[in-house]
């Protein structure tokens, strides 16, 4: 009877330390999680923003689609392009981004 007892004591304590073990183990997961996949991606987010945000007239751009142009005018929420003479379209600044050929000059300064 005592050893009923004890075997049932220690199996309470185990099913407690399995839930422990459980929840550290997903709060390592997640912060695992956290700085490999979520906060360098809104860090790139962010670089991006700030990159739109001084875009000027001038600037040569490359849009969502791949079209290669130069910024002839920034409005509120959009950019006019110009892609080639006399041809100009306008896009939404969300799906503009800095050349990357310019991107790369500038870091090598």
């Amino acid at each position: 009877m005592l050893n009923l007892i004890l075997l049932q004591d220690l199996a309470v304590e185990g099913q407690q330390q399995n839930q422990w073990s459980f929840w550290v183990m997903m709060i390592l997961i997640f912060v695992v999680f956290y700085f490999f996949m979520i906060r360098p991606q809104t860090k790139r987010q962010k670089e991006i923003q700030k990159q739109r945000e001084n875009m000027k007239k001038g600037d040569k751009v490359v849009t969502a689609g791949g079209i290669y142009g130069e910024i002839k005018e920034v409005q509120d929420t959009t950019f006019i392009i110009t892609i080639a003479k006399d041809v100009t379209i306008k896009v939404n600044k969300e799906s503009v981004y800095a050349d990357a050929a310019d991107v790369a000059a500038e870091e090598k300064k």
